[in-house]
């Protein structure tokens, strides 16, 4: 209860089907490293991409960014 309680306090809406996608992945511990690292690519993605400013891929990284700190909120709470 408490974790459904923080992710709403985040703003984060979370559908069903990602939930049920959560549960049915058997190691979230060796996803979290993986996605710690996709997490740090990203937003040296996006600065580079502010230096740049290129607001296209500003706006595909901030996309990209969204996705990813969903599924480690969904790790997160399992």
């Amino acid at each position: 209860m408490n974790t459904n309680r923080k992710l709403m306090e985040k703003g984060c809406s979370v559908a069903v089907e990602d939930v049920i996608k959560a549960f049915r992945c058997r190691e979230p511990e060796k996803r979290i490293p993986v996605l710690r690292l996709e997490l740090d690519y990203e937003l040296a993605l996006l600065h580079e991409a502010m230096i740049e400013r290129n607001t296209h891929r500003i706006d595909q990284c901030k996309a990209r960014l969204r996705e990813l700190r969903q599924e480690m909120l969904m790790l997160e709470a399992l």
